[in-house]
């Protein structure tokens, strides 16, 4: 496979990197949770690399950025929801709060990212 611009991209990769401990995390779940919580942890976790891949191939600064500013919402949901899952007493802070780390980086990746583009925009 060819590889795409996103693919160089630093914070694509840390992206995709943070899928597997999440998914660690799920699969600890009650199976009732199956379609409900762990269903919208995976889907929003894979969305934080989906939306970047996608914005950089849309081709436009414009788009980029707009699909950077929802895996920055996709990231904060993964966050959100990984709160929720140790209040429901199905992880702990000590396993969250590695992954956690990660996600408080990608979003400062995405941060710089978006306003490099900004600044590229305005010239």
């Amino acid at each position: 496979m060819k590889k795409q611009g996103f693919t160089e991209l630093e914070v694509w990769r840390k992206s995709v990197k943070i899928v597997k401990p999440i998914y660690s995390i799920i699969a600890g779940f009650p199976h009732y949770e199956k379609n409900a919580l762990s269903e919208q942890l995976r889907r929003c976790c894979v969305s934080i690399s989906s939306n970047i891949a996608e914005g950089q191939a849309r081709g436009s600064n414009r788009a980029f950025i707009n699909h950077l500013n929802i895996s920055k919402g996709s990231s904060a949901e993964v966050q959100s929801q990984l709160y929720v899952a140790v209040e429901l007493g199905y992880t702990t802070y000590d396993i969250i709060t590695p992954i956690e780390e990660e996600l408080i980086g990608i979003d400062m990746m995405l941060n710089k990212l978006i306003s490099s583009l900004e600044r590229k925009m305005m010239f």
